[in-house]
């Protein structure tokens, strides 16, 4: 059986068996659908594990981030994209193992792609283009 894919909202987090009062975030349920199947053929496709965390980003921005990453069931083979629309951040944080597949600088590149997407108001459409170019880096495990 595999792991499914999800999108943590703030504190929430979004699947196929979560119940509906958690939709309550910044996404339609047909866009959480979409992310949550981007996820799904990410992880598939590659091997490794994406997550997206959505909502408000203590500072420092970046260790708040890694420290999301590091409750990860598996950090080391693990990408998590950290987006907090109210503060306009994002940070993408790649375990030890993901990093050999996904160096920083395609992960700044699916950033940059990410944030011109956000800065049109599409912020499920850039979760979705970025994850699926971090698992086009990153190839097949």
């Amino acid at each position: 059986m595999e792991p499914e894919a999800q999108v943590t909202v703030g504190e929430k987090q979004t699947g196929t068996d979560t119940p509906p009062e958690v939709l309550d975030g910044p996404f339609s349920t047909r866009q959480l659908l979409r992310i949550d199947e981007a996820l799904r053929l990410a992880d598939q496709g590659t091997g490794l594990v994406f997550s997206v965390f959505v909502g408000g980003l203590d500072e420092p921005i970046r260790e708040h981030a890694q420290r999301l990453h590091r409750q990860l069931a598996e950090p080391d083979k693990s990408v998590l994209i950290a987006v907090s629309p109210n503060q306009r951040q994002l940070e993408i944080v790649t375990g030890r193992h993901a990093r050999k597949r996904i160096p920083d600088t395609y992960a700044k590149l699916a950033a940059l792609s990410m944030v011109g997407a956000f800065s049109g108001g599409d912020l499920a459409g850039g979760i979705i283009n970025g994850l699926d170019q971090l698992a086009s880096h990153a190839g097949k495990g």
